[in-house]
């Protein structure tokens, strides 16, 4: 539910985002490419706006934020990679994702974050976020790059406007970069544990979230040697791919969601 301790300004930012959002995916074949631009970036940036609604005053925190965190940081990529690739093509997928996590984060704002134990918590919080992202953004581009696989055996024109190969390296780039920032945030959960969660809690804390992340972790890990070692690409290397994503999701975002709204608890 949108609760009233939220800032003034986080509902009007949120559905300026999610009606530019809409937009960008529904009439974005209608619109010209620079019209179409425009209107991606402005749900971007009231996107960012509606995420500063989160941590204005008292601090919320759920799995419906921690989705529209990681939105945010797929339609930033995509925006970066449409000025190194025009001919990228992929707004509608980007629009129907960030105005489904922007309605979500709105209607489910999650629990109040009274007081933080360490000042190392928020960056320990945007390392696994922003490790969702880049897994996000990978997965998004796999799902592109099954398209054109397809698209190719059946001799049509790709959707996607970029050549499979470069798919496939932009794909396994982002999983390189979001190994590296789930190698980070496991390293602090477990040198840091105690000083950031406090409350006795000891270094390495054995929840389902250290499972899940632990599971991929391992997951990627597989992935990422089979490539370099046995050059496993295509429907395989996806397959693996969606496994360690899905674990990932479960970690975190999966947790909290069954806390939240299946066990109607906050913490």
């Amino acid at each position: 539910m949108i609760l009233a301790s939220t800032p003034f300004w986080m509902l009007p930012a949120s559905g300026l985002a999610a009606l530019a959002y809409a937009l960008a995916a529904v009439a974005g074949t209608r619109l010209s490419d620079e019209r179409a631009r425009r209107l991606l970036w402005l749900a971007w940036a009231a996107h960012a706006v509606a995420l500063l609604g989160l941590l204005a005053g008292p601090v919320r925190f759920g799995f419906a934020p921690a989705l529209s965190v990681m939105a945010w940081l797929v339609v930033t990529a995509y925006m970066v990679e449409r000025h190194i690739f025009p001919q990228l093509k992929a707004r509608w997928a980007m629009g129907g994702l960030g105005a489904v996590a922007v309605l979500l984060a709105c209607f489910f704002p999650g629990s109040l974050l009274s007081s933080l134990t360490s000042p190392w918590l928020p960056l320990h919080w945007a390392l696994g976020l922003s490790a969702y992202g880049m897994f996000a953004a990978a997965v998004v581009h796999a799902w592109m790059m099954t398209r054109t696989e397809h698209d190719i055996r059946q001799g049509q024109e790709a959707d996607s406007g970029l050549p499979l190969l470069t798919l496939e390296r932009l794909t396994f780039r982002f999983v390189s970069v979001g190994f590296v920032l789930l190698s980070a945030t496991l390293v602090a959960g477990a040198l840091f544990g105690e000083s950031l969660y406090g409350q006795g809690h000891s270094h390495w804390r054995w929840d389902h979230k250290t499972v899940f992340a632990l599971l991929s972790w391992l997951t990627f890990a597989v992935l990422l040697i089979g490539r370099s070692q046995w050059g496993w690409r295509g429907r395989r290397a996806v397959r693996v791919l969606y496994t360690g994503a899905g674990l990932l999701l479960l970690s975190y975002a999966g947790s909290r969601f069954v806390l939240e709204i299946l066990l109607g608890r906050a913490g």
